[in-house]
């Protein structure tokens, strides 16, 4: 006598099936190699490629085919009934969990706000709303410490296939943390108004950001760096405060453009061989050190910036010294013509006596400068008693 399964259960079924979004004819497919699984159970010596199950849709019947010969033992409707649930129920999550990943993948790029639910060896897991989050060793940012139920900002970074399933990936050291912080704090990032050209980062040292727009009328610095730098700031605070930023504007020429990501370093001149790919960067020796950035931090960043290889050479300050020059020859012009009516007492001062070669040669032209000016007071005197 075939097992007859009650009706009711395929219209609940039909609801199930309709409210989680899953398939009732996948469902209703998987059941019978479930039945047929569960018969094997009860009959371990059948050969299960020899046997076949069929459901009616409408009835809920289930019957065991040993090829066409009907072997549905008594009462076979309630294990049928019970792998047909648990078969369901497992369909419902692996639905639910497909359309969580389905999500999340639409979203590969973006920022979430997350919390810290638990430590597995040396990745963090973290709640990001739907699903958990797994960030590695690698997507960690080195000197930040977590702990239990922090809050905090990741960079949803890829899934990819873990141990068991597959696995949501977030990022704290990746440059796409730092662009979403930028969208979410400034109006104009988000708009497009102003765009990110560049990031180059040390995650929890300091970061770079190339910014730059086509609009006329707007600043991309000030619009990013905000009202008494508040805009900044609050991306910074998101990092604890141990992450530094810099905002460079983008510019075409690459002298300009190298000199800029050397930021905050000033006074600075490049020379460019575009054969080799290497900048020759020339800094004020007060500005050296500023330029090379801690343990060459900052000329690091401006290299992969820019993409050039990126040479630092110190030299004193040129402007000072050009002034001093100028001002030199100047006096020495003026003191020279009233130095022609004095019977040859003033010397003349040659101009080659100031040299461009810096310090020591600089401080004999001011040497040169006083006794020109010795000379010309007493010329004034001996006219005077005259």
């Amino acid at each position: 006598m075939p097992a007859v399964q009650r009706s009711e259960f395929m219209l609940a079924l039909n609801q199930v099936a309709n409210e989680r979004g899953v398939d009732p004819s996948v469902v209703l497919e998987t059941v019978k190699n479930a039945i047929v699984a569960a018969y094997r159970k009860d009959h371990p010596t059948v050969e299960i490629e020899e046997y076949t199950a069929t459901l009616d849709a409408n009835t809920g019947e289930a019957h065991i085919f040993h090829k066409d010969t009907d072997v549905t033992p008594p009462g076979f409707g309630r294990i049928a009934a019970q792998t047909a649930k648990q078969v369901i129920l497992q369909k419902i999550r692996e639905k639910e969990k497909e359309a969580i990943l389905s999500d999340y993948k639409v979203r590969i790029g973006t920022i979430v706000n997350g919390m810290v639910l638990r430590f597995a060896g040396p990745n963090v897991i973290v709640d990001i709303g739907k699903a958990e989050g797994v960030m590695p060793p690698s997507e960690q940012i080195p000197n930040e410490k977590y702990h239990l139920n922090q809050r905090l900002a990741v960079n949803l970074l890829e899934i990819r296939e873990g141990a068991r399933e597959e696995e949501v990936i977030v990022s704290r050291a990746s440059n796409g943390l730092i662009e979403g912080l930028f969208k979410r704090e400034v109006p104009e990032v988000a708009q497009g108004s102003v765009v990110i050209k560049a990031i180059a980062r040390d995650p929890g040292n300091r970061c770079k950001v190339v910014v730059a727009t086509n609009q006329p009328g707007i600043d991309p610095v000030g619009s990013c760096v905000g009202q008494k730098g508040v805009r900044v700031q609050a991306i910074i605070q998101e990092f604890g405060g141990l992450e530094k930023i810099d905002i460079i504007q983008w510019q075409l020429d690459s002298k300009a453009y190298i000199a800029a990501s050397l930021s905050p370093a000033k006074n600075i001149r490049v020379e460019i061989n575009e054969k080799e790919n290497i900048a020759r960067v020339f800094v004020a020796k007060d500005e050296l050190s500023l330029a090379i950035g801690k343990e060459g931090q900052n000329v690091r960043l401006a290299s992969k910036l820019t993409g050039y290889r990126i040479e630092i050479e110190g030299f004193p300050d040129a402007e000072v010294l050009e002034d001093t020059q100028e001002e030199v020859q100047e006096e020495i012009a003026s003191n020279a013509t009233d130095a022609k009516g004095t019977e040859g007492k003033a010397k003349e001062v040659k101009t080659d006596d100031v040299s461009t070669q810096p310090a020591a040669k600089a401080k004999k032209a001011k040497k040169a400068k006083k006794k020109i000016q010795k000379e010309k007071n007493d010329s004034e005197n001996s006219e005077n008693s005259v």
